[in-house]
């Protein structure tokens, strides 16, 4: 084994400890070389071959209703529970089955998508989950919580009956949550909804740069696509989850879908539903918000230039991210791609009356071919 290096590669002092690195006896010969070249001492150790070293951050995930560590007051507070009931009619008139979450304390019973969870910068949040059968989590997709209470079960726990998120978001921008209990298989149940985390201004403003801007409207759209077979109530729902490894005969190895919807709306009804089809007047400031709740790869194209401001979350040209990235504009007509779960924001200032379509390409995550389109409209008075 090579002495450990004094020197970096133009022959100055290391300042700092050498890196080293831990692999497995059978991977030692595959690094070798680079280690002698490199200086870098290896560590080797035994292999793992004792299951239960890996049943916490594997499949035999713990189920608990543990109290939330350092709870504290919070800013405001949402309740979510789980239902298994939204059944949605498709165009052809078959009925497909989804998953969710519900407010109790909203009227909408069993949603799809779920309910937005909306909320401001520096707030200390609680979400409450209520399983009321089996286990689930919720995870704030791309906050940054504590491990405790980041809703995934294979580095926590799944909740078996009511757990408490205590979170605190620190950057305005669009987000999601979902259960992250057999992911896969339950996003695709429909278990997730919008997570949005505004300014300190509230509703009606978003970070552009450096500035905070007001906005006229906004639309949520989130393009999906379905597989009526992972939706049959036939179907064991611990597919995808028990098997460790994954059994190859199981379904889910296969995704076929065949309808494509925006926001829980099916096409074409995408194109006149008020839910996703947009109004607007003139030279108003639009927000626009878009979330791939598909497992494709989805294309937008948008009928006027638009102004990208923020990506997954996090705002281009903003006090985190200026050093690497400014705004940018997307010509009108010209396609913007987002894969599974990426999120995209953008405003626009419409210049002319009519009604415009907006479509969205869905292609195949591998082999790239598109295999479904869902189109909504923007409409300027």
């Amino acid at each position: 084994m090579a002495e450990t290096a004094t020197t970096d590669v133009s022959g100055e002092p290391l300042t700092s400890e050498p890196f080293i690195c831990t692999i497995p006896t059978d991977g030692a010969h595959h690094l070798r070389t680079l280690s002698d070249e490199a200086g870098l001492p290896v560590v080797l150790r035994d292999d793992i071959t004792d299951e239960r070293h890996f049943e916490a951050f594997g499949c035999k995930v713990r189920d608990a209703n543990p109290e939330t560590p350092d709870r504290v007051v919070p800013d405001i507070t949402f309740v979510r529970d789980v239902h298994t009931g939204a059944d949605v009619s498709m165009p052809d008139g078959r009925s497909i089955r989804f998953w969710g979450f519900e407010d109790p304390r909203s009227r909408v019973r069993r949603p799809f998508p779920s309910p937005i969870i909306r909320v401001r910068e520096g707030q200390v949040v609680h979400t409450t989950l209520n399983t009321s059968k089996n286990t689930h989590t919720i995870h704030h997709h791309g906050i940054e919580p504590t491990p405790h209470n980041d809703g995934v079960g294979h580095a926590s726990f799944e909740v078996a009956d009511v757990y408490t998120y205590q979170w605190r978001p620190t950057s305005a921008g669009s987000y999601f949550y979902h259960c992250h209990k057999n992911t896969v298989l339950h996003f695709e149940l429909g278990m997730y909804g919008s997570l949005i985390v505004d300014p300190p201004e509230g509703e009606g403003f978003v970070r552009r740069g450096n500035d905070i801007v007001p906005y006229d409207r906004e639309a949520i759209w989130i393009p999906d696509d379905v597989d009526p077979l992972w939706h049959d109530p036939d179907v064991d729902h611990s597919l995808g989850m028990d098997a460790c490894p994954f059994d190859q005969g199981q379904h889910l190895l296969h995704f076929r879908p065949t309808y494509f919807l925006i926001s829980g709306v099916p096409h074409p009804w995408t194109r006149t539903d008020p839910r996703v089809a947009l109004q607007c007047q003139v030279g108003e400031r639009v927000l626009l918000r878009i979330l791939n709740g598909a497992y494709g790869t989805v294309d937008v194209r948008l009928p006027f230039d638009a102004e990208m401001i923020s990506m997954d979350g996090q705002v281009l040209g903003g006090p985190k991210t200026g050093r690497y990235s400014r705004p940018f504009t997307v010509p009108a007509g010209e396609a913007f791609s987002l894969s599974n779960a990426q999120r995209r924001d953008l405003l626009i200032v419409p210049d002319r009356t009519g009604t415009f379509p907006v479509p969205m390409d869905i292609r195949h995550w591998v082999r790239g071919n598109a295999h479904g389109h869902v189109e909504t409209t923007i409409t300027v008075s």
